[in-house]
């Protein structure tokens, strides 16, 4: 983070972790996309399925840490996270997750999972967490999302986010939503705007947002990092190597000041 006596600005990443394995679950990858993350050197990570624990993989797959995967990222560059915990099955559980250098003042995982009663239905979440900034003594609200792969649940999860940051971000207070939207159809940029005055970073900078599935040879705009109260905001370019084997879903960074 850099800063003046009147600015911050704000290195964010998001990243989907695809559970620490590459595309096809081919190979274990969580030590180098640890050494991946640390080198974006971001202020705050927004994680999507990230592992929170797993029994048969624990004792099968090797260097499988012993922490959880979101601890395991974070190590001693972030000392604090969050986790909210999305889907839960019999060996173990995986969500969101948010790594920051600022401390998390308080955090929670709304569920905007829909037909819930359906056993087979997705599990998807909002991670909110609020930050504080030391500097300026301001809080900055966090929101990791993982929504769904139907445009009927994705309409009802995006009228859920504008419905939380309507009851629980105050109007001027710095706001970052980042993570997997699995937005293919281009909805989510102009519902946002107009419930909620989000601008997203690379559609301000490039006019669309950036590809960024499948990793290695992105076709499909997924990814996103909204902001509302930031005086300005860039995209931060990042190599395809070693990202294209780290995930199936390429990363998205920026700079914020605030």
């Amino acid at each position: 983070m850099t800063q003046n006596p009147t600015t911050l600005s704000v290195r964010v990443l998001t990243v989907n972790t695809h559970k620490g394995f590459t595309a096809l679950n081919r190979r274990f990858i969580l030590h180098e996309l640890r050494d991946a993350v640390r080198h974006v050197s971001a202020d705050i990570v927004f994680l999507q399925e990230v592992m929170g624990a797993h029994e048969g993989h624990s004792s099968q797959v090797a260097n499988w840490p012993a922490a959880p995967h979101y601890e395991f990222l974070a190590d001693t560059m972030w000392k604090d996270f969050a986790y909210g915990q999305n889907a839960v099955y019999p060996e173990g559980h995986h969500g969101n997750a948010v790594l920051s250098k600022f401390p998390i003042v308080r955090h929670e995982n709304c569920d905007v999972s829909v037909d819930g009663t359906d056993p087979g239905a997705e599990k998807r979440g909002l991670l909110h967490c609020v930050l504080h900034i030391p500097t300026t003594g301001t809080e900055m609200h966090a929101i990791c999302a993982h929504l769904g792969l139907r445009e009927s649940h994705r309409q009802e999860q995006l009228r859920l986010l504008c419905e939380r940051i309507d009851h629980q971000v105050p109007a001027e207070a710095p706001l970052v939503i980042a993570g997997d939207f699995n937005d293919w159809r281009m909805r989510a940029h102009a519902f946002l705007d107009r419930c909620a005055g989000l601008r997203e970073v690379f559609v301000a900078a490039h006019g669309r947002a950036a590809r960024t599935f499948p990793a290695r040879w992105p076709l499909l705009r997924l990814d996103r990092i909204y902001v509302r109260n930031a005086r300005v905001h860039r995209p931060i370019e990042l190599p395809p190597h070693p990202w294209t084997h780290l995930s199936d879903h390429a990363p998205l960074a920026a700079e914020i000041t605030l």
